[in-house]
């Protein structure tokens, strides 16, 4: 029955609607106890009032309560809500309706419910059993803890009974428990010194420091009573107080140390690639990131004050000590360590001040670490530092020392990253006790060091430059003799030792061992050990790379403005400020060096200009070998090319002073100009009055007839490169008789005194050198000229050769560069023009009182057999030109002095038979020798027949004919001379013969003879008519 029971309830739970208030207010949000104060819905009204429901409604209700017993869950409101429906129902009928429908309800739970119970009988009885055992466990339970309440009365009751032996009892385990925390921190701090001394050696610096101070804390704390601890309180006071200089020594070992050692060990590496048996693993060092690029860490943030933060992504809090790792493996975090632990001994002032303080201790340090590098790596290219200058190794070191300032500077960032944090965070110092420094004052410190190093290399004091004379010239010799250059010379053998012990294994094992002995040395301790280094050069308690000169600026001067201008767009971008490193060099150059160089430039060209004979001192065969040139040049003009070119060297090396120099290259051009215009004075004037030959050449018009004519012009090209032109003979007799004309008309027929030339011919070889040497000088000054960058010479677009580490020229510079070289070459033109005008005045000399003085009238005997001693003279000077020329000039130049010179001398001697008194038949072959010599000597000199001197051997031999026969003579040969020339033949053979008739014979022979020349050209003419005609 109880079975049955249950199964009628869970079916009328799952059935029964569960008991709500009235359907038309529920909808309305009226809850039951509302709608009861409320009198309920209509239908419940007339319900009370007696009316039954109408049978529509009464059909609602059955589907309500079906539709409730499917929706509802809870069977009680369903109940409850047929309960009130009966009992405010007022008819029997509808409650006896009511009552079937609940009966057929129910007998169909029923039936569902026995089928059910059929289908599940197995989980049915399952959940029974399940329930049953759960409600036994709960029951046991029950009882338990019954048993336990009435156990704690039980024990309460007790512990009542005895609570003040109990509270005394818990006090007495409180005082002991504390003495034994105590004794335990006792002997914790007992074992301090050894802790201490393992976390120092391990360089676990953090955990030491926490050590060190909680130690100090308890037994200047609660364990300050205890006496037997006074000894070791003040052990670990004196290690706590002298703690901070341990990790400040540290902190400045990774900052200036470790931060350069990859820096420094590159170029150490790269030496001992392949090197058996080295170990090259690098030191732990800052992160790579921070100094591989050097530039990443100069940006304006880091200048922004004391507070700037360099390590933003790192913080401080965060940093903490692995006790089983290396702790300088990482150097950044190593160093934010040791800032930490600074924090906590409350050093970090201390800290401040003492970097503040060692800056240019630890700076100098790194300079010298990084001249004994430069040194073992020259040396180990078997270079010899101290026997030779070498700027180079100077360069090297301050590349050297940029990449390790930068290393420093990013190491200071990353150390005043940590400072700030320490500085501005919670639990560490106020900003207002103490004032850190910025990276600009690690800048300015940089700066001062090497503005030190500058002052020593560049011999700023100027202790060396007094004591050693300039090497400014390579090549200048102080002069020797011009045959030297000429001079054979004996094959010398080169010295080259047999052997030598310093390439020995031994040497080679022992040399290295001992600089890498030093080389670890001062590496770890970052301190110069193992004594003097052989391979510097000593210079007052200093050892240099190279020695001190100004020169060495030359060198190092753009790489050093690269660093500065670096520093100066970080600290100062954009404000034009400037660094002190810049103003030091600004300084040097403009008040130092340029002074220096303008000195050294007027001591070298003095004293090749200075000296008695400065035309005459030639450069040694050495120099001119090393120029590549053929002919000799003078001393000076190599002096001042070689100055030049040092200037623009130096311009180039230096070229925000281009100006400067360029200017210092016009002045000096300048001066050498009139040095030469002095020399040249020197030579040509003659009693403040200039020789023939001179004044003709500065003659404007005689100088543009002589630079118009073919054989000047020929001249700048050699013989095989011109083309060949068919009427290239006639061209260059046109142009020798129109020089010979202009010349003859010149003179006329004075006699020239024997001031009026240039007998020592070692002047006309002066000449010639003067005139080699400034040609040469300008063609160098244009070649660079060429070179100038100016405003105009690259417009937009246009490929040029122009070098453009110059800044743009100033076009007065470029004029005045300009107008100086093309005056040297106006110089030169005219000392070649003044040599060859010389030995035609020479010929005039000569040749003129040949004729007008020399005696021709004479016998047949020996002395007629002589050649006239004129004619000598003329050869023997003609000779010694040529052997002076030869050596002097260049040989097209040669040639263009000799050239023409037999026509020149075949019209003085045609024009000289007027002068002559009479002349025989022994002196006309006396003439015809004296023609011949002359040939011959010119032959030998222009190595080509001189067929206008047979013209003029042609024509003396014409006054062996009588008067008569020269007129025959005439018309059968043709016109071969000019009518003047054929009239003074005839006034010549009829002065000298006798029976000739007299003057009206003569003046009928004189136009006899124009009659036949005028013949003559008209038949000529005709002639060249006709093929005219027939072409």
């Amino acid at each position: 029955p109880s079975l049955l029971n249950v199964y009628f309830l869970l079916a009328f739970s799952k059935l029964a609607p569960p008991a709500r208030p009235c359907r038309e207010l529920e909808s309305q949000g009226v809850g039951e106890r509302e709608a009861s104060t409320a009198g309920g819905c209509s239908n419940c009204q007339l319900r009370r009032a007696g009316g039954a429901a109408p049978p529509d409604k009464m059909a609602s209700e059955t589907g309500k309560y079906r539709t409730a017993i499917s929706k509802s869950k809870d069977p009680s409101g369903l109940l409850i809500s047929v309960i009130r429906t009966l009992s405010t129902s007022n008819d029997v009928q509808d409650r006896e309706a009511e009552k079937g429908r609940l009966e057929e309800a129910y007998e169909k739970c029923d039936h569902d419910l026995d089928e059910l119970i059929v289908q599940h009988y197995t989980e049915l009885t399952t959940a029974i059993r399940t329930y049953q055992s759960i409600t036994e466990r709960i029951t046991s339970s029950r009882n338990k803890i019954k048993q336990v309440k009435e156990n704690l009365l039980s024990c309460k009751m007790l512990l009542h009974c005895k609570r003040d032996e109990l509270r005394k009892l818990w006090i007495e385990g409180i005082e002991h428990k504390h003495v034994l925390n105590l004794l335990d921190e006792i002997e914790s701090i007992k074992q301090v010194p050894q802790k201490l001394e393992r976390c120092m050696t391990s360089k676990h610096y953090l955990q030491a420091t926490d050590m060190l101070v909680s130690a100090v804390d308890s037994l200047e704390g609660q364990l300050m009573q205890v006496e037997g601890l006074s000894d070791l309180r003040l052990e670990l006071h004196s290690k706590k107080m002298n703690m901070h200089m341990v990790l400040i020594d540290e902190l400045h070992r990774h900052l200036y140390i470790k931060s350069t050692s990859r820096v420094g060990n590159k170029n150490r590496d790269k030496n001992r690639t392949g090197l058996p048996g080295k170990d090259i693993s690098p030191a732990p060092l800052i992160d790579i990131n921070f100094v591989s690029n050097s530039r990443k860490f100069m940006d304006n943030s880091q200048y922004g004050g004391s507070g700037s933060v360099a390590v933003k992504e790192i913080n401080l809090q965060d940093i903490k000590e692995d006790p089983e790792c290396d702790p300088e493996e990482n150097s950044i975090l190593f160093m934010g360590i040791l800032i930490k632990a600074l924090a906590k001994l409350k050093k970090i002032p201390e800290t401040v001040k003492a970097t503040k303080e060692r800056f240019n201790q630890e700076l100098e340090q790194i300079v010298k670490r990084s001249t004994t590098q430069i040194a073992d790596h020259a040396y180990q290219r078997g270079e010899i530092v101290s026997q030779e200058n070498q700027p180079r190794l100077l360069l090297e070191l301050l590349e050297l020392l940029f990449e390790k300032f930068y290393a420093v500077a990013a190491a200071h960032k990353i150390v005043l990253g940590y400072l700030h944090q320490m500085v501005v965070s919670p639990s560490g110092l106020n900003v207002s006790e103490i004032k850190l420094y910025d990276m600009a004052e690690v800048w300015t410190r940089i700066q001062n060091v090497l503005q030190v190093l500058l002052t020593e290399y560049l011999d700023v004091k100027n202790t060396r430059t007094a004591s050693e004379p300039s090497s400014q010239l390579s090549y200048a010799s102080s002069g020797s003799d011009f045959a030297a250059f000429f001079a054979k010379k004996r094959p010398q053998r080169p010295k080259i030792p047999l052997f030598k012990f310093e390439s020995s294994s031994h040497a080679i094992s022992m040399s290295a061992y001992l600089r890498e002995q030093r080389r670890e040395l001062y590496s770890k301790s970052g301190e110069l050990q193992g004594g003097a280094d052989d391979n510097l050069i000593e210079g007052g308690g200093t050892k240099f790379v190279c020695k001190p000169g100004a020169r060495n600026i030359t060198v190092i001067f753009h790489p050093l403005l690269r660093f500065i201008q670096e520093i100066e767009g970080a600290m100062w971008s954009g404000s034009g400020k400037q660094c002190p490193l810049r103003e030091f060099l600004t300084m040097y150059i403009k008040n130092f060096f340029l002074n220096q160089v303008h000195l050294d430039v007027n001591k070298e060209i003095e004293a090749a200009t200075k000296v008695a004979d400065p035309l005459k001192l030639l450069a040694s065969a050495d120099t001119m070998k090393v120029l590549g040139v053929q002919r000799p040049l003078l001393q000076s003009t190599v002096v001042v090319e070689k100055s030049m070119q040092d200037l623009v060297n130096l311009m180039h090396d230096l070229s925000a002073y281009s100006d400067q120099f360029l200017n210092m290259v016009c002045v000096k051009l300048q001066e050498y100009k009139d040095t030469c215009t002095l020399a040249y004075r020197s030579i040509v004037q003659s009693e403040e009055k200039l020789i023939i030959s001179a004044s003709w050449a500065k003659d404007e018009d005689i100088s543009r007839l002589l630079t118009s004519l073919p054989n000047w012009t020929n001249m700048a090209q050699p013989k095989q490169m011109r083309p060949k032109r068919e009427d290239e003979e006639d061209l260059t007799r046109a142009a020798n008789a129109k020089e010979s004309e202009v010349l003859t008309g010149n003179l006329g027929d004075k006699l020239i005194p024997q001031n009026e030339i240039l007998r020592d011919v070692s002047d006309l070889k002066a000449l010639a050198n003067l005139h080699e040497s400034l040609e040469w000088l300008a063609t160098r000054l244009k070649g660079f000229f060429y070179s100038l960058p100016t405003v105009q010479t690259f417009p937009q677009g246009q490929d040029t050769h122009v070098n453009m580490d110059i800044p743009p020229v100033s076009e007065q510079i470029v004029e005045t560069l300009n107008d100086l070289a093309k005056s040297f070459q106006e110089m030169a033109d005219r000392c070649l023009l003044a040599l060859h005008l010389e030995v035609r005045v020479h010929c005039f000399h000569y040749l003129i009182p040949l004729a007008k003085q020399g005696n021709y009238a004479i016998v047949a005997n020996a002395e007629s057999m002589d050649y006239d001693p004129l004619v000598v003279r003329l050869n023997k000077d003609i000779s010694a030109i040529e052997e002076a020329m030869s050596g002097s000039l260049q040989q097209h130049k040669f040639q263009y002095i000799f050239e023409g010179l037999g026509h020149l001398i075949s019209c003085i001697l045609i024009n000289g038979a007027q002068y002559f008194k009479r002349i025989s038949e022994s002196g006309i072959k006396k003439m015809c020798r004296n023609i011949f010599v002359l040939q011959q000597n010119l032959t030998n000199i222009t190595m080509s027949r001189e067929a206008d001197l047979d013209f003029a051997r042609q024509y003396y031999e014409m006054l062996y004919n009588n008067p008569d026969e020269l007129l025959n003579l005439v018309v059968d040969q043709g016109v071969k001379y000019t009518e003047l020339e054929y009239i003074n033949a005839l006034s010549l053979l009829h002065r000298s013969q006798t029976g000739v008739g007299d003057q009206t014979t003569q003046n009928m022979r004189v136009q006899r003879l124009k009659e036949i020349i005028c013949e003559q050209a008209a038949i000529k003419q005709a002639t060249k008519d006709k093929k005219i005609t027939t072409v």
